[in-house]
């Protein structure tokens, strides 16, 4: 099975980042549709291995699709990835690959509720198997809870409003449909401005729920700290994100880690010589790397992509490393 209508973001810039060495162990955290597995496959030879993971049913159909002797697929999420690599005897590890976000295929299922652009239940799940569904959710939280989730993770300013909205609306019917949630959230709105006039109302309270519901932001906070002890000298880490939410935990992450004093600025400003600070376990590889206006053009939803890669150094872990970073 190809790919579909699903176009993987900055797929040549994202595999040439790995610096692939060909006899190399190589993980795609994110398998999606497989685009990126595939660039990566063609640039391994025999002895080369690629471990590809996702949470999704869809994503795992897919990967059957691929008969290769160099390739293994695994479901999990990703705080799951150290451990289910070590059960596979993987200890090492030369690049891994996180493709953040959701894919085409997903947001264009109505079965998955992630879009109101069809109409279809209110699940959000990316394991349909695991945790509760969005309508369960909104079934259950207080006017608080839905205000707190809308903010934080749509960066809704108007999320008081639409939460109280939600529960007066549950309160006639459950809101168990995408469709009926978006007229709630723009009835809520109403004609008040907005910073992206081309935006839809319940585009930010879409994107919240489904990070809350999949645990987005906590998945990512613990993964990062646990891929780097994995990886080989020299080993590339690479993450796609596609909000702010995302990056900003990533560029955190990556900064206190390729820093000898952790990013902490008290400890840069003590006077205490180089050579006796705890050594960085990464180096930052470039700066941040976003879509061409002509990748744009041909798939829109790579508007908002940023890749950011780091190496890892030589020198051992720092004692105490692997806090999940603060947001």
């Amino acid at each position: 099975m190809a790919d579909g209508d699903h176009v993987p973001v900055l797929l040549e810039e994202a595999v040439a980042a790995l610096a692939i060495r060909p006899d190399g162990t190589y993980v795609d955290a994110t398998f999606g549709r497989g685009g990126h597995s595939r660039a990566i496959l063609a640039q391994l030879a025999p002895a080369g291995r690629l471990f590809a993971f996702d949470r999704d049913p869809a994503a795992a159909a897919s990967a059957r699709f691929i008969d290769d002797p160099r390739f293994a697929f695994g479901a999990c999420w990703f705080s799951e990835l150290a451990r289910v690599l070590a059960a596979r005897g993987v200890e090492r590890i030369d690049g891994a690959l996180l493709d953040l976000g959701i894919s085409s295929p997903q947001i264009d299922d109505p079965a998955r509720g992630f879009s109101f652009r069809a109409d279809g239940p209110l699940d959000m799940r990316m394991d349909p198997t695991r945790g509760e569904s969005a309508a369960a959710f909104l079934a259950r939280a207080t006017t608080r809870e839905l205000a707190e989730v809308i903010r934080d993770y749509g960066e809704e300013r108007f999320a008081q409003s639409i939460a109280g909205a939600i529960v007066a609306a549950r309160a006639v019917a459950p809101v168990v449909a995408t469709r009926q949630l978006a007229a709630i959230v723009a009835k809520a709105v109403g004609a008040r401005p907005r910073g992206d006039r081309s935006q839809d109302p319940a585009t930010r309270t879409f994107q919240a729920l489904r990070i809350f519901i999949n645990r987005e932001l906590q998945e990512l906070a613990l993964t990062l700290p646990a891929i780097v002890p994995m990886l080989a000298t020299h080993g590339r880490l690479a993450v796609i994100s596609f909000h702010s939410l995302e990056d900003r935990i990533v560029k955190r992450f990556f900064s206190a880690a390729s820093q000898p004093f952790g990013g902490d600025p008290r400890l840069a400003r003590l006077p205490i010589r180089t050579a006796a600070l705890p050594p960085a376990p990464l180096n930052l590889v470039g700066r941040a790397v976003r879509p061409t206006e002509r990748e744009i053009a041909a798939n829109p939803r790579a508007r908002s992509a940023t890749l950011r890669v780091a190496e890892r150094t030589p020198d051992p872990l720092p004692e105490g490393f692997g806090a999940a970073p603060r947001r």
